[in-house]
């Protein structure tokens, strides 16, 4: 198999943050002898979440067994999932902001018509919804865990009780048509086609600051594993949550 040397679109302190949680871990579990350094395996993993790179390519890149490549990322994985800021831990982030941007995207996955679940009909393909908060400059603050993607975003977001700790603390909330009825927290543009006047203006103006919430979304598909999911759908939200406290940590 030939085998070539490329490039990752991630700082060095990416590497850094991931090798040092690999370290730690490898110390606290007395571990002696592994195939890859820290940083190797930081590395490795990095190639996979931010690539999409399979465990077949990496393995022959890293001259180890997919078994290996597998059980490596598996466990920087659930590491970095561990990290990960929940609902509120996030909401002590959310309390210094002037208001925050909430919205919902659907992870592609590779399921077959048979799974109707994890069909979206808004998106016209399968996969696992996530709701993600954003601050006013559009930098990612929480994102949630990945429900199945027939999930209509108000329901997700209720189940994950975005809207209950939002009014708790009384925080200002932009958000899309698809979150009427979330709460008083929550904010979203007069439904309609026709709208004339004041009502008009109001959605336009709404429209430019929920827009800022799409660079949240960009960043989140900069990882290229999160355009198309091969894996089990019971992995997708330690995934997701591996990315989230990278994007944080760096």
């Amino acid at each position: 198999m030939l085998v070539y040397p490329s490039g990752i679109d991630l700082s060095s302190r990416a590497l850094r943050h991931l090798s040092g949680v690999l370290a730690g871990n490898r110390r606290r579990i007395g571990s002696r002898w592994r195939r890859l350094s820290c940083g190797r395996q930081a590395l490795l993993v990095l190639a996979h979440l931010r690539c999409g790179d399979t465990y077949a390519r990496l393995a022959a890149g890293f001259r180890i067994g997919i078994a290996t490549a597998y059980r490596y990322i598996r466990e920087a994985v659930d590491l970095l999932a561990a990290l990960a800021p929940t609902l509120e831990q996030a909401m002590t982030t959310v309390r210094k902001k002037a208001y925050v941007i909430l919205d919902g995207t659907v992870l592609p996955i590779d399921r077959i018509a048979a799974d109707r679940p994890y069909y979206s009909g808004k998106k016209k393909h399968h996969g696992m919804n996530v709701q993600v908060l954003a601050d006013p400059a559009g930098r990612l603050i929480w994102v949630s865990d990945a429900l199945p993607g027939a999930v209509h975003d108000l329901t997700a977001a209720r189940t994950h009780g975005i809207p209950a700790a939002l009014a708790a603390d009384a925080t200002k909330c932009w958000a899309d048509k698809a979150y009427q009825s979330a709460g008083p927290a929550v904010r979203v543009p007069f439904r309609g086609k026709n709208l004339r006047g004041w009502r008009r203006r109001h959605n336009r103006d709404h429209a430019k600051i929920r827009s800022l919430g799409e660079r949240a979304m960009a960043t989140l598909k900069c990882w290229r594993l999160l355009r198309k999911l091969r894996c089990s759908t019971t992995r997708i939200t330690a995934v997701v949550r591996a990315v989230v406290a990278l994007e944080l940590a760096t």
